[in-house]
Parts: C-alpha cells; structure tokens; sequence
C-alpha cells in the first residue's frame, strides 16, 4: 500500500498538478492540507473520475484538509482535533481507510514569533500529542501524515542563518515535534533516510527552489504496529518544479500488507 501526503496550497487552482500527480504515482491513499476552497467547491467530480473517494473539511480562502482514496471510502472519526472547542480551523482530518487509520493533518505555521500564531501553535501541537496518544492506545495501526510546519533538525532545512528568527524551526517548535514523536512514534522518512538532507518544501521567494534551498516539514509518522511494515518512503521532487506547482512536493510511503 502506497500512501501519501501534499500540501497542495490550493486544490482548485492547482487541480491539474494534482490530477497528474494522481495518474502517475498511483498513491491508494492521499492526505491533502491547505486546499484553501470552502466546504461546497472541493472538486470531488474529478477526484472522483481519477478513481478516488474523498472525505474533507474545507475553509473558504484558508487552511482546509482531506483524504483520498482508492482502496475504500474513507470513513470518517474526527473532523476536527479535540481539546479546543473554539478552534474553528479546518486542519485536522482522521479516517479509517483499508484497515488504517488516517489522519491528514495542517499544522499552524507560527509566525510571527514570539505572539499570539505562535502560541496557538505550540498548544495545537500539544493537542495533537495527547490526541495521538488516545489513538495509539486504541491499538489501531496509524499513520498521522501532513504538513507539521516543523523542521525537526537542522538536517532538515539547507545550511543558512536566515531562518533563524522563524517559527518553524524555533527551539520550542522542535522540542514539541519531539515530544510528539517521542518513543511511540516512527518519523517514516526519517527513518528511511537517516542522515540525508531531503526536503518537501521549497519557498517561492529567493529562487530557493533552482538553489535547492529546502526544508522538511511534511511527516508521515507511524505507530509502532506499523513499523515493520514500512518498505520504503521518498519525495516527488520534481512535482515541485512544475508550472504552476506548490511549494511543497508529495511525500509517501510503501507499507507491507499486515
């Protein structure tokens, strides 16, 4: 099983990228983040005539996850990640799909730090933690997977200073990203390529993409019953360097049958 995670940053404008992506790499299972479409405008016709069925929650102009598949339709747990009922933000997705429960997940991007984006991400990130515990209890094999807005180490962004006052690779961000991840939990790309420089985001601005100027903040992580099953994980570089592309490339992983 092939399943996969895009931050598409605009699933409508972006839709042929998508489509293309769909036909090529022939991923079972998609977890999609920043689809920046209302509830009613996600283009489920032609998702559905690439041979997917989709569950998502959409935020007209914003933020806005899904998850698609070919193995099954996805059937909903959660909308929304517990511990906020305030928290209007269309980031979290969970499903039960082939066997597996999915999660698609936008974390908050921070900035700027120090402030109130900040904040909301930190405690966002605890909300997921304690939320991926009550999961990884359940004894259900899970893959939480999409764009954390943390780049784990400093492996995971190109050798600069320029980041330095950024929220997405603050000491505070990563010690979070850490703790979520903790013992419990396989970072699956990771864990495949332990000591490489590999990205999943290229910014549009500072030609950052032509200089390979890159970072790492989209994660597939596995519970420990998954672990084993775990075949291969990679990047779809060159989806980046499309016309038209986003600035993060799809991210997968190969998992045995259980």
């Amino acid at each position: 099983m092939k399943i996969a995670t895009f931050n598409i940053n605009g699933v409508n404008r972006r839709l042929d990228n998508l489509l293309d992506w769909l036909a090529e790499a022939q991923p079972d299972i998609v977890c999609l983040q920043e689809l920046k479409a209302a509830q009613d405008a996600f283009p489920e016709e032609a998702i559905a005539a690439a041979g997917y069925d989709a569950a998502w929650v959409g935020q007209k102009s914003w933020n806005g996850v899904a998850i698609l598949s070919r193995v099954g339709e996805p059937v909903v747990t959660r909308r929304s990640l517990p511990g906020d009922a305030t928290d209007v933000q269309a980031r979290y997705i969970e499903a039960a799909v082939a066997g597996i429960l999915v999660a698609s997940i936008y974390a908050p991007n921070g900035n700027p730090q120090p402030g109130a984006k900040f904040a909301y991400k930190l405690t966002w990130l605890e909300r997921l933690r304690k939320h991926a515990t009550t999961l990884r209890k359940s004894g259900a094999p899970i893959v939480l997977a999409g764009d954390y807005n943390v780049a784990p180490t400093d492996l995971d962004i190109y050798p600069t200073s320029s980041w330095d006052d950024d929220a997405l690779i603050h000491p505070d961000s990563r010690a979070a990203y850490r703790k979520l991840v903790g013992r419990s939990w396989t970072d699956a790309l990771r864990h495949r390529h332990p000591k490489e420089r590999v990205y999943t985001f290229w910014h549009y601005k500072r030609m950052r993409w032509p200089r390979d100027a890159g970072l790492r903040l989209d994660h597939l992580l596995l519970s420990r019953n998954l672990r084993d099953r775990l075949v291969d994980s990679g990047v779809d570089r060159d989806v980046r360097g499309r016309d038209g592309a986003s600035d993060h490339a799809p991210v997968w992983i190969t998992l045995k049958d259980g």
